[in-house]
């Protein structure tokens, strides 16, 4: 079913009381607004559409639209039905209380859909950008078992998990990265601005220079020389990287290289790990089949290592075999997380034992975030000290020279 395309419009009405009042309303036609208007009783009615935004059709300066404004709209869409509102009203007051023009145009167009006759998977589907498969995929499970209010609990549950995940390696990534952004800060001042002072200075006094302070010279004189293309050279670097990620070749090779770095891999495959049986676990216990559910699950995956062992399981399985077998033959998922898997399977409780290995393996994500954290902090300390140090103790051993000569003279 295709989406239905929505306007926003600016309006203003004269209330009952003969009080003048304005507002925005997103609707599918300018006659949609004025229907709703006048069953609020208003009159005078002005309708126009809302000018366009200049950037609205660059991607890259549109606002995303946080995980957490979708939590909370999982939360009360939940809240809700369980209580038992009509869809439609649900759809149409949860955006009505948006804050966000663009989640507020999304699930107006979602509302829409569902008023022409289509389902609330089909609609969501429309929008993958804000609903991605997995949220679609379990949608569509609850519609079909009757049971869609549970079915937004348990995805809110797992959404606000998955956040969680993504804040925690992010965190640990933050100190590494903003010290070294304040290394190369503090090195390029002290190359293009300071360095060049004790160079004329040292340029009177007439002295033979020490190797160091020659090194860290003719650095000063190459960053000067040559600042401007250093610049270009790291954004075409930095673009360039960028660009051979995206590619399947790319996404492999960072991937694979993630996986093997000391400190980071083990904390990478945690998370892996923990992602895998959370929204398969969630999968499982909201009703998807198992084939479908190993399939979304390796989309949703953020790792082509994981994707590819998860989609070999996925085969195997369609094939009749049990899904620990394959999974052990990978070598990607630890051996533990393999035998429980197994246990899950012979009992017939793997939804349980999935969520079981998540919940420990989320425990081990805080341990490692916490242990790498302490280890880089030293390392980035030590490594900072040491270039600004050195630089510095480079440009004072002639100083020292000189001082010595002066006092073995006298």
């Amino acid at each position: 079913m295709k989406a239905v395309s929505v306007t926003e419009y600016i309006w203003k009405a004269k209330s009952v009381a003969g009080k003048t009042l304005s507002g925005e309303m997103t609707a599918v036609s300018e006659s949609a607004v004025m229907a709703k208007l006048r069953r609020m009783r208003y009159s005078d009615i002005k309708i126009k559409k809302r000018p366009k935004d200049l950037f609205e059709n660059v991607p890259f300066l549109q606002r995303k639209i946080p995980t957490k404004e979708i939590v909370i709209f999982t939360r009360q869409f939940a809240t809700m039905i369980d209580a038992g509102l009509p869809l439609i009203q649900c759809l149409e007051i949860l955006a009505d209380q948006q804050e966000s023009r663009p989640f507020k145009k999304v699930l107006t167009a979602v509302r829409m859909s569902v008023e022409s006759g289509g389902t609330l998977a089909e609609a969501l589907g429309n929008h993958p950008k804000v609903f991605d498969e997995l949220f679609v995929n379990l949608i569509r499970a609850g519609e079909t078992g009757g049971v869609l209010d549970t079915i937004l609990r348990r995805l809110s549950t797992f959404l606000e998990k998955s956040e969680a995940l993504k804040r925690k390696i992010k965190g640990a990534m933050v100190y590494p990265v903003v010290m070294m952004v304040v290394a190369i800060a503090v090195v390029g001042i002290l190359l293009v601005f300071v360095i060049p002072v004790f160079k004329e200075m040292f340029a009177g006094a007439g002295q033979k220079l020490p190797a160091p302070t020659l090194f860290v010279i003719a650095m000063s004189e190459f960053a000067r020389s040559y600042i401007i293309y250093l610049v270009i050279a790291l954004i075409g670097l930095f673009f360039g990287v960028r660009k051979f990620y995206r590619t399947p070749k790319g996404q492999l090779f960072f991937d694979h290289l993630g996986l093997r770095l000391p400190g980071l891999g083990p904390l990478l495959e945690k998370v892996a790990v923990a992602r895998f049986c959370s929204t398969l676990g969630t999968m499982l216990a909201s009703g998807v089949p198992i084939i479908e559910a190993l399939g979304v699950t390796a989309r949703t995956a953020g790792n082509v290592i994981v994707e590819n062992a998860i989609m070999n399981a996925r085969k195997a399985v369609s094939e009749g075999r049990f899904m620990a077998d394959p999974l052990k033959e990978t070598g990607v998922f630890p051996g533990m997380v393999v035998r429980m898997i197994a246990v899950g399977e012979a009992t017939g409780a793997l939804d349980v034992m999935l969520a079981k290995i998540s919940e420990f393996y989320e425990a081990e994500v805080d341990v490692a975030v916490q242990a790498l954290t302490q280890l880089l902090e030293p390392i980035m300390i030590v490594f900072l000290g040491g270039v600004c140090g050195g630089m510095v103790i480079a440009m004072y051993l002639p100083i020292f020279s000189m001082a010595g000569a002066v006092s073995g003279t006298q």
